[in-house]
């Protein structure tokens, strides 16, 4: 084996040596907890203790910097447990500072330690300045002569001027009076939301605030949430990130945030108060205000690698305080394996790892007040040796804890690796992204499903793949878009993908969007094709709202956001990124909006449309109609021909009267019932209503009030229970919400 090397050629320009005062040491404080924690003390004194985990390392730095960016370093003396700690009196809240750890260079082994890289804090509560990606940044030389061999030449410039500070923070927040909405499972509406581009164009929030924390917890932002009736909003990622190095070459920047370098620091851009701490209040208070209006806050988070990607990536954090300890590692020890995609994946299956992810949803959950998290990639959170564990320590951790097991977990129940699809497999606690849901609703609607079997099943809650593992309905988060793709409007507008702006000509995001453009490629001013697109809107919302399960809305589809037909757009900080507001302005987005919020009204209002068990296809009692029935065209029950066919039309009835749900007094619920007629054929079909009426007509996707069923078009009918008044929830009937534009197209 070549022995390793650590050179310094004339071209990498070595900086001077800084200029430091002498050190002062630390008092040995204490090891745990980690991270930085301010302490204020009955006699007046003050300070802040600094605990590290670093086992392998030779020494640590601690590195404060005063407000003119002077730094001092205090080595860290005492090691307990494999974690470097000491305190520091008199430093106080607002205090930035950074680790440098001293180690062997042996990128053969895993050993990538680098003291002339600063360091973030994996515990630091809050990150302030940015990462400018400048090559002093990266612990080996990124531009070495020869690429095969960059990665196991050190780089020892200092990284100092290029990169952010951790910052002390004092946690002094009283939440006594925070009242958590506490949503059932069964009656959340999840909303996907950026923080930044949702209020970033809102004419209703102060130009100040657009884009920030603060923009987010603002009436005007949150009375959007609460008239469309959203019970939980799912963030994209808020910790602290990094662009990448590619994109800024582009004059990009990461957007979406799926690129994380602070697991407890929310992430400073979002802030409009500052970010020396800054951001961690007005991050509680935004929480405080949407839970105030009845709405929980989840947040996506990305566990499974960080900002700092490949051997050749910057050394930000978990590379240089401990390579072989945090990361997979791969490539005979000097690369990553990497099951994301993005260089490199978290080895969750130390100890110390899942300690760190469990300690920062912990935070998040106890001290930030969230309400529960989204796990992006999970399956390679929960990879053993390679393949997917169920069991795997993490996911038993998140199980066990008292705090963590009660609050909204999701899985993104996927990675890019071998064996990393597992939709349907996690455990009872989880509940799952269903693309398989997105897919089936997609190829049906745009008339390419193979039958109507699989759309059955996505309507009634997807039992194929949760009932058999005891899980619930609520176990499937069914949506149709979200971030990442098309938006709705581009779903039924494009047939391809339009990346161009992404600056990789085209070649970035899926081909297998399953759109169809209703005619015309993009934008249109033909009657016959805006009628087409805004039915198929109205089908799309209809469905999702209507079946069984947890349905998710992406932020700004119900009033047609457009990102251009671009359905990768997370390095676009702009326009194609931003929900657009303005679109408010006209009659047809208004009404879609509307349309939206009477759907989600009408589930609210009935719990047969959102039940907590499984159907049974069984009566309550003899004589009475089962709980759930399929149709075909002509009002017969299906068989197994019927399913094996090739239809487009499908009829649902379901039957209140025969609920198996009680309320929490023991007491059975009944309901109305409700039948759903669905044409995705592109002629009109008469559809024989089965005995069971009176049928009041509630909703016709294509503007009828009776007769057949159109093409491309869905159709609900209530039948009311013993005593129930008629005519009180007509869909067609609720101000702006008949969704139906004029029929020449015309927007007024």
């Amino acid at each position: 084996m070549t022995a390793p090397r650590r050179l310094e050629p004339p071209e990498l320009g070595r900086s001077a040596p800084a200029r430091h005062p002498r050190p002062a040491t630390p008092w040995p404080g204490s090891w745990q907890p980690l991270g930085a924690r301010y302490r204020h003390g009955a006699d007046g004194g003050h300070g802040t203790n600094f605990a590290l985990w670093a086992p392998g390392a030779e020494a640590v730095e601690l590195c404060l910097f005063d407000e003119g960016g002077a730094e001092s370093r205090h080595r860290l003396t005492e090691q307990t447990f494999q974690t470097w700690h000491g305190y520091l009196p008199g430093v106080g809240p607002g205090t930035r500072y950074g680790y440098r750890v001293h180690g062997r260079w042996d990128p053969w082994t895993g050993a990538r330690w680098n003291p002339a890289k600063l360091l973030i804090d994996p515990y630091a509560r809050a990150v302030d300045g940015g990462f400018t990606g400048d090559p002093a940044c990266c612990g080996s030389v990124r531009d070495w002569p020869d690429p095969q061999t960059a990665d196991t030449v050190r780089d020892d410039r200092d990284s100092a001027p290029y990169t952010a500070r951790s910052v002390v923070v004092h946690d002094d927040d009283d939440w006594s009076q925070d009242r958590r909405p506490k949503t059932p499972w069964a009656e959340t509406v999840l909303y996907e939301l950026h923080v930044r581009g949702f209020t970033r164009r809102h004419p209703g929030v102060p130009p100040e605030l657009r884009g920030t924390y603060a923009g987010l917890a603002h009436p005007a932002a949150i009375e959007h949430l609460v008239s469309l009736g959203v019970t939980a909003v799912e963030l994209l990622p808020v910790h602290q990130f990094a662009s990448e190095d590619f994109l800024r070459g582009r004059g990009l920047s990461n957007y979406w945030g799926y690129n994380s370098i602070g697991w407890f620091a929310p992430h400073g851009g979002y802030s409009s108060s500052g970010t020396r701490g800054q951001q961690v209040g007005e991050f509680k208070r935004m929480v405080r205000a949407l839970h105030a209006a009845g709405i929980e806050v989840i947040l996506d988070v990305v566990y499974n690698h960080t900002a700092e990607g490949g051997e050749l990536g910057p050394t930000l954090s978990l590379r240089g305080i401990d390579n072989a300890g945090y990361y997979r590692l791969g490539r005979g020890n000097r690369g990553y394996t990497d099951y994301t995609g993005c260089g490199n994946t978290l080895d969750t299956r130390q100890p110390h790892t899942v300690r760190l992810v469990t300690d920062s949803l912990r935070y998040w959950a106890a001290e930030m007040g969230v309400d529960g998290f989204r796990f992006d990639l999970a399956a390679a959170l929960a990879r053993g040796s390679d393949a997917v564990d169920m069991h795997h320590p993490l996911l038993a951790a998140i199980s066990q804890d008292p705090l963590l097991s009660r609050v909204k977990l999701i899985a993104e129940p996927w990675d890019v690796g071998a064996g990393g699809y597992q939709v349907g497999n996690f455990p009872p606690l989880w509940a799952e992204w269903n693309d398989k849901y997105r897919d089936t609703v997609r190829d049906f609607w745009r008339g390419q499903a193979d039958g109507v079997g699989g759309l059955a099943y996505r309507l009634s809650g997807s039992s194929d793949l949760y009932q058999l593992g005891g899980r619930r309905p609520y176990a499937s988060v069914n949506y149709v878009t979200a971030h990442d793709g098309f938006t709705l409007r581009d779903l039924v507008s494009y047939n391809g993908k339009h990346n161009e702006a992404n600056g990789e000509q085209n070649r970035d995001g899926t081909d297998d969007n399953r759109s169809w453009n209703c005619g015309a490629e993009g934008e249109s001013a033909d009657p016959a094709v805006l009628e087409l697109r805004d039915r198929q809107l109205r089908n799309l919302l209809a469905t999702l709202l209507l079946s069984t399960g947890v349905p998710m809305l992406t932020a700004g589809d119900e009033f047609g956001r457009t990102q251009g037909g671009n359905n990768n757009a997370y390095c676009q900080d702009n326009e194609i990124g931003w929900v657009d507001w303005s679109l408010l302005e006209q009659p047809r987005w208004r009404a879609l909006r509307d349309f939206t919020a009477a759907l989600v009204s009408l589930r609210r209002r009935h719990p047969v449309l959102r039940q907590r068990a499984f159907f049974s296809g069984l009566a309550a009692r003899p004589g009475q109609l089962p709980d759930l029935t399929w149709y075909t065209a002509d009002g017969t029950e299906m068989t197994g021909v019927d399913w094996s066919g090739q239809s487009t039309v499908l009829g649902m009835r379901l039957n209140g009267g025969a609920m198996s749900e009680r309320d929490r007094q023991g007491r059975p619920l009944t309901d109305d019932g409700f039948l759903l007629l669905l044409n995705a054929g592109p002629t009109a079909v008469e559809f024989a209503l089965p005995p069971g009426g009176p049928y009041e007509l509630l909703l016709d996707t294509g503007g009828a009030s009776g007769g057949p069923l159109g093409p491309r078009t869905l159709r609900l009918l209530r039948m009311p229970q013993p005593g129930a008044p008629l005519g009180t929830e007509n869909l067609m009937r609720s101000p702006g919400s008949a969704a139906y534009p004029p029929k020449d197209g015309r927007e007024r």
